[in-house]
């Protein structure tokens, strides 16, 4: 049987590997304009990489529930990058992110009112401070702006990125092995490849080859880092590991680009900084405390009722 604890380390892979894409993942486009949806279009390639890794010697589960898990956590994440796209051309950037990383919300949302997952009071403060943080990472500027489409588009992109952490969780508990998930997510990318191009019109004019190849390589990390998503969630609770990773992997992100670009943090990020750490910690802390109790009181129970 798996450990309360054994998702951290996959946690942990995650957040290496979120955190220096975040940092490298707009130079494509700064450096040389390459579009959105040409990122996209690498990115579902790059998925093949870390998916022929996982599937070499597994066994795909072929049950209809992994298959339906499978698909959900794909397509709504696959998805909502597409429509994350479309919102950014119609709308701000500093409006639509914050919003967008609330999705870490609708993933507790529905762990505590599906699955059950119960958060102990320090949890719960750290999930808050989380939260915030993961806000304060996006917030780039103010002003007035007009909503149009790209409120809806950011809300459906919102809720469809909470579904996927709740789908990667649901396969877990039903048995679906890393593998199978991360393989049905890998497709559902390739088969909105289309939608893809038929959203820049056609296929985009030459580029130098230095922004595929760039693209390639940051996309490469974004794909590795969502098959230790997977492997987190599998082993650990969707409440505490959706929020500890979506906080902890901008902080790498901020780091790296103070070192990297000399670009100082914001106050907003400065901020987030410190409340993304410290939330962090108590969820993490909290999670091992209730791990060490439920051993403890298998433990103390009688044998015979342990048994019965």
């Amino acid at each position: 049987m798996l450990s309360r604890t054994s998702w951290i380390p996959y946690a942990g892979l995650l957040v290496l590997f979120w955190g220096v894409w975040g940092a490298f993942s707009a130079t494509p486009t700064d450096l040389y304009g390459y579009p959105d949806e040409m990122i996209y279009v690498i990115w579902s390639l790059t998925m093949l990489v870390p998916a022929a890794v996982v599937l070499r010697g597994a066994r795909w589960d072929r049950r209809g529930v992994a298959t339906a898990w499978g698909l959900t956590a794909g397509l709504t994440g696959a998805g909502g990058q597409l429509l994350l796209f479309r919102a950014l051309s119609d709308g701000p950037a500093y409006l639509i992110f914050p919003l967008v990383a609330l999705s870490p919300a609708v993933t507790v949302l529905l762990a505590v009112g599906l699955l059950r997952e119960r958060l102990a009071r320090l949890a719960v403060v750290g999930l808050v401070l989380a939260l915030v943080a993961v806000v304060l990472f996006s917030v780039s500027g103010g002003g007035g702006v007009d909503t149009g489409v790209w409120l809806p588009l950011a809300l459906v992109v919102t809720v469809a990125w909470g579904v996927q952490a709740f789908a990667m969780r649901k396969a877990g508990l039903n048995g679906v092995n890393d593998a199978t998930t991360f393989g049905w997510m890998t497709i559902s990318g390739l088969v909105l490849v289309p939608l893809a191009f038929w959203s820049m019109g056609g296929f985009p004019g030459s580029y130098v080859w230095q922004a595929p190849v760039l693209t390639a390589g940051t996309q490469l990390l974004n794909a590795v880092g969502a098959l230790f998503l997977v492997m987190a969630l599998t082993r650990g609770r969707a409440s505490v590991v959706s929020p500890v990773t979506n906080a902890l992997a901008p902080v790498l992100t901020v780091v790296l680009s103070l070192v990297v670009f000399q670009t100082l943090p914001s106050p907003y990020g400065a901020v987030g900084i410190v409340l993304a750490l410290v939330g962090s910690t108590l969820m993490v802390y909290s999670d091992e405390k209730s791990g060490e109790s439920a051993v403890t009181e298998g433990a103390s129970r009688p044998v015979a009722e342990r048994s019965g």
